[in-house]
């Protein structure tokens, strides 16, 4: 092959080769890391057990911890409730802020708006809420109910806070995903006698689809990952019910400094999302034309 042929060949290579190395060192190296510390014991709290464990960690996170198992169901009960609930609520926002009203501006303002601010800042907010005595509750006739410690309210307390965080996203990506649907196709199903109803089901939801998949798979990864929220909330209480997986990494390697134990956890989280990732990708043929 002529040299300058080559060449031509390796520029692209050459071109992307920084991108290259920065996934590498930003991506494959922390993986990595992870991997390698899975299958160590590292302990501050024991150093002088320090060592190799081979599959050890696995063994009695899978075997032993109770605590693993119960913290992959509530994420797994979290994940469900806060997509399925913030999916409708942003359609319905995005279809009401896609229409042409008086103020139209401002409304969207205010439905996007707590997008912008932080976990931290927005349990600060809702603990005054919940706050018993001084909260909104009294206004309900209940001025006294903890709903933060009590088994049977905390669930729906942290939906409903991260509810008010999370809903803005799936509007504001459903709103340009409408506004990107031709009018043509509303008049010509108009023309056909099609109603409302029929327009939204026929014309609105098959032009969402790659938008709706996109988010919710976004949204997905992320409520898994939610730490900040619910430790700031209620730090996986009461009881532990509402301890993620990660929230539970958390306490593992950092609070009871078990750097091992919390890798093969993480490492455990890495692969379920990974593979219901692609499975999510695979069953809604995201991207391919119907």
């Amino acid at each position: 092959m002529p040299m300058a042929s080559l060449r031509r060949r390796a520029v692209p290579y050459l071109l992307i080769s920084p991108t290259v190395a920065l996934i590498a060192a930003f991506l494959v190296y922390p993986i990595g890391s992870v991997a390698y510390y899975s299958l160590q014991n590292r302990n501050l709290t024991r150093p002088w057990a320090d060592g190799f464990a081979g599959l050890e960690n696995f063994r009695r996170m899978l075997v032993e911890d109770e605590l693993f198992w119960q913290s992959l169901g509530f994420t797994a009960k979290w994940v469900v409730a806060e997509i399925g609930l913030q999916l409708l609520l942003g359609l319905a926002l995005a279809l009401i802020v896609n229409e042409s009203f008086i103020g139209r501006g401002l409304a969207r303002s205010l439905v996007f708006s707590p997008w912008a601010v932080s976990g931290v800042l927005t349990t600060g907010i809702w603990i005054l809420l919940y706050t018993p005595g001084t909260g909104v509750l009294r206004f309900l006739g209940q001025p006294e109910t903890a709903v933060l410690g009590n088994l049977d309210t905390v669930f729906p307390a942290v939906v409903v806070t991260e509810l008010w965080r999370g809903v803005p996203f799936f509007a504001i990506l459903l709103l340009a995903g409408l506004q990107g649907i031709p009018g043509e196709l509303y008049e010509a199903a108009a023309v056909d006698g099609a109603g409302r109803v029929r327009r939204f089901r026929h014309v609105t939801l098959p032009h969402l689809r790659d938008a709706i998949v996109l988010a919710t798979l976004l949204r997905s990864v992320w409520e898994f990952n939610n730490v900040d929220l619910l430790y700031t909330l209620t730090g996986g209480g009461p009881a532990q019910v509402t301890t993620t997986l990660p929230l539970y990494v958390a306490q593992r390697a950092i609070d009871s400094k078990d750097f091992g134990y919390g890798s093969a956890l993480t490492m455990a989280g890495f692969v379920i999302l990974l593979f219901f990732s692609l499975l999510y990708l695979r069953l809604s043929r995201f991207g391919e034309d119907r």
